[in-house]
């Protein structure tokens, strides 16, 4: 007999938390081990628990969930790791998995595909939520001869997101003066007056 896959969790939130280890304690073939609410209560313990996956939040106390991918995998060098997130920002995702994440679902995710995609990462496979699955194949096929620059692009997708300039310097680390430098330059390369117009080119265009 196949033995059970066991699984830790490392969750902030005590409901979502007990409630991932009931649906999932309760699926035949799976045995929840441990679960912590955050990496820093797990970092003690949790290589004596040898799971063969940890369900992991990315907004958490201390070490966020990003950051302690590395620092778990090398814990637990054979395990594999499932974010399960409310984030779906690019930037989020691509960090996550270039860290060491083996899947990335949103906690909007139905716990029956949860608890499939347990099973699928240990089995070696990459589960992703839908809406995860599209961004990913979006950023792959955007537009590889863009006139504009990694900076330029970052911004323009935020503007796509509805952030405003001032929002935008505070989540890059970087001026107001340089955003509307940027900005400037954006729509002088896009050869556009407005906003509007900069998004609906750069998304035609498959630059964002």
């Amino acid at each position: 007999m196949a033995r059970n896959i066991k699984v830790s969790i490392i969750e902030d939130d005590e409901t979502l938390r007990d409630g991932y280890a009931f649906l999932i304690g309760a699926t035949d073939g799976y045995d929840v081990i441990s679960t912590y609410c955050s990496y820093d209560e797990a970092a003690k313990k949790i290589a004596a628990d040898k799971p063969d996956v940890i369900l992991l939040d990315i907004e958490l106390p201390g070490v966020n969930g990003i950051d302690a991918i590395p620092k778990l995998k090398k814990l637990l060098p054979n395990c594999y790791i499932l974010i399960l997130t409310v984030y779906e920002s690019e930037k989020q995702i691509f960090n996550a998995l270039a860290n060491g994440a083996s899947g990335y679902l949103t906690k909007n995710t139905p716990s029956a595909k949860i608890i499939e995609s347990i099973k699928e990462v240990r089995d070696g496979g990459g589960p992703m939520s839908i809406n995860i699955a599209r961004l990913v194949i979006r950023s792959f096929q955007k537009n590889q001869e863009s006139p504009l620059s990694k900076r330029e692009t970052q911004i323009l997708e935020l503007i796509g997101e509805g952030k405003s300039r001032g929002q935008i310097a505070a989540e890059l680390f970087i001026d107001l003066e340089t955003v509307r430098s940027h900005i400037k330059n954006i729509y002088l390369k896009l050869d556009v007056n407005s906003r509007a117009d900069a998004i609906k080119l750069a998304r035609q265009n498959k630059l964002i």
